[in-house]
């Protein structure tokens, strides 16, 4: 017997000894993007709320997504200002590989991790199954980030011409935007339809302003 309660209680002491981990690990939601078109300048409003949620350093995630994006920006605040036009839909897509490059588990799929160094190589420590692993970082171009549009983004575009079939025409990044219902002078808020090479498609979502 005497046997069996020492096994019990270094069962105990081991258990009060294993690492704390979020018991809410399936509510780990990024917040969505919040996200505002100034001219050329982008601004993610919520930018310090993602990474308070990512567990991460706002300064590390803000490298990684400028050199994904090949543009320049800085922490103001809660908010970061990037000086370039970037659509929400790839601002969401970097966030999302910084996050699964930086942040979840590859082994239980848990954001539960930190992040240490041996030697030269940054390694993700997992706090919830132990699993260690080095981190791969992809890179990839400046054009196939800064110049991309995705269905569903909303976008603000200023109609400087129509067609001949009467819908208003804009440009935004490298991409003619066709926006029915449009007249030339206005600044229209709307939503991207279809996407056919360099010419998008949108629909208009707010009412036009004449400047």
């Amino acid at each position: 017997m005497a046997s069996d309660e020492d096994y019990f209680a270094l069962l105990d002491r081991a258990k009060e000894q294993l690492p704390e981990v979020a018991e809410n690990h399936d509510r780990f939601v990024i917040p969505d993007v919040d996200v505002i078109q100034e001219g050329k300048i982008t601004v993610i409003r919520n930018f310090i709320d993602i990474t308070e949620v990512l567990r991460r350093d706002g300064q590390h995630v803000l490298q990684f997504l400028l050199r994904e994006l090949g543009a320049p920006g800085n922490i103001e605040g809660r908010r970061v200002v990037i000086k370039a036009k970037v659509s929400p839909g790839m601002i969401a897509d970097k966030i999302q590989t910084y996050t699964d490059t930086f942040v979840i588990c590859s082994e239980c799929g848990r954001p539960d991790t930190k992040m240490t160094k041996d030697g030269r190589t940054l390694v993700l420590e997992c706090e919830a199954c132990g699993a260690h692993r080095p981190v791969n970082v992809k890179k990839t171009s400046r054009s196939e980030n800064v110049n991309s549009l995705k269905e569903g983004d909303v976008i603000e575009v200023f109609i400087n011409d129509v067609g001949k079939k009467g819908d208003g025409t804009g440009k935004f990044m490298d991409y003619l935007i066709v926006v029915p219902g449009t007249v030339k002078g206005a600044t229209v808020h709307a939503k991207i339809t279809k996407i056919s090479a360099k010419t998008a498609f949108a629909a208009r979502t707010t009412e036009a302003t004449t400047r």
